[in-house]
């Protein structure tokens, strides 16, 4: 029987494109891209390409692409490269408790070293309030770091909105658009943002790659010390072979059109599921954001309502080979329960469903 793969939240298989375009790296291009001789100067040139294939992606200058190892790196850049660079100006970040554990526990491990953060919560809609943003604000706050959008629930939060009001108050924006990107428009002009965070397996790339924008003039303490690699904010030779993949997989993500079609398929497989199972699969409407604006990044959340069991469940979609995880077959989790009792509103049971393996 045929297997369905539904969990992209998590995961995306490479494209065949960026696989054709790393294959060359593979075979032929081998140089180190520092080096200034015949074997460096084409791996530096495709280097530096895919480095603008990324900010042609965000609507930045190539300068601003760092390349790192993921999304987690990224955000750990972001966090840690602010405070330690701006600790003397002030200690205080504000973020919201459902982002991304890469973002939380960063955030916990600056706390040991001196650092107050704010953690916002979120209404039903899983939105952060920019009225608690501000309320948040202190005369110390140096960083603000909300995410794009959840990947539980889909939710869009205000970035353009929150951007306003860190520019009133003096303090960067990063935020962390793993899962939005090739979902969504990420032009970070728009947004407002100073740092944003990607993970290229998240939109067809391999693992192991993502990269960070810095705004230029931005100030970011290295988490690598070495050489000037990445424009002496991340120390280490570049993978030629991981930027290309992620510059392809940028390049094909510039085009949103594909996504209305996606969204079509995602309501009618909640429609098709829901006739099927008689009730027995809810949509996470509590947790769906009502706003138009929002309504084309929902990731609908699939959980059970404690009947019909989780045994139950397993075996009616073993029938279809779907990937069952505690009750959602859509997903995208850690694992952890990290936004569970944070957000305000709904069914604690369906909530407490929605979250762990």
């Amino acid at each position: 029987m045929r297997e369905i793969y539904l969990d992209y939240n998590a995961s995306t298989p490479i494209d065949p494109v960026v696989a054709d375009a790393m294959r060359p790296l593979l075979e032929g291009t081998f140089g180190n891209p520092s080096s200034g001789h015949w074997a460096g100067t084409p791996a530096k040139t495709a280097l530096e390409n895919a480095r603008r294939d990324v900010a042609g992606l965000l609507g930045c200058a190539a300068d601003e692409v760092i390349f790192t190892s993921g999304g987690s790196e990224a955000n750990n850049l972001a966090l840690k490269g602010v405070f330690f660079a701006l600790r003397d100006k002030g200690n205080h970040i504000v973020t919201s408790a459902i982002e991304h554990p890469a973002t939380i526990t960063t955030c916990k491990f600056l706390e040991r070293l001196g650092a107050e953060v704010t953690y916002l919560p979120v209404d039903q809609h899983g939105l952060v309030d920019p009225d608690d943003l501000r309320r948040a604000l202190t005369p110390k706050t140096i960083l603000i770091s909300v995410m794009q959008a959840n990947n539980e629930v889909g939710t869009i939060e205000p970035i353009e909105e929150i951007s306003r009001i860190a520019r009133e108050h003096g303090a960067l924006l990063h935020t962390d658009a793993a899962q939005s990107v090739g979902k969504i428009a990420t032009d970070v002009n728009v947004l407002g943002v100073d740092l944003l965070s990607m993970a290229g397996h998240k939109f067809y790339a391999p693992k192991g790659v993502g990269a960070l924008y810095v705004r230029r003039g931005t100030p970011l303490e290295p988490l690598i010390h070495g050489a000037d690699h990445e424009f002496g904010r991340r120390a280490g030779t570049a993978s030629v072979l991981l930027a290309v993949a992620l510059g392809t997989a940028s390049k094909l993500a510039c085009d949103l059109r594909p996504m209305k079609g996606v969204r079509g398929l995602r309501d009618h497989f909640w429609q098709a599921l829901h006739t099927r199972f008689t009730g027995g699969v809810v949509l996470k409407r509590s947790l769906r954001v009502p706003p138009a604006e929002h309504a084309e990044c929902r990731f609908p959340e699939l959980c059970r309502r404690g009947h019909p069991s989780a045994a139950r469940q397993r075996r009616s979609l073993d029938r279809f080979r779907l990937p069952f995880r505690a009750g959602r077959i859509v997903a995208g989790a850690h694992g952890n329960g990290y936004p569970t009792r944070h957000w305000h509103g709904g069914d604690p049971l369906q909530l407490g469903t929605l979250y762990g393996d």
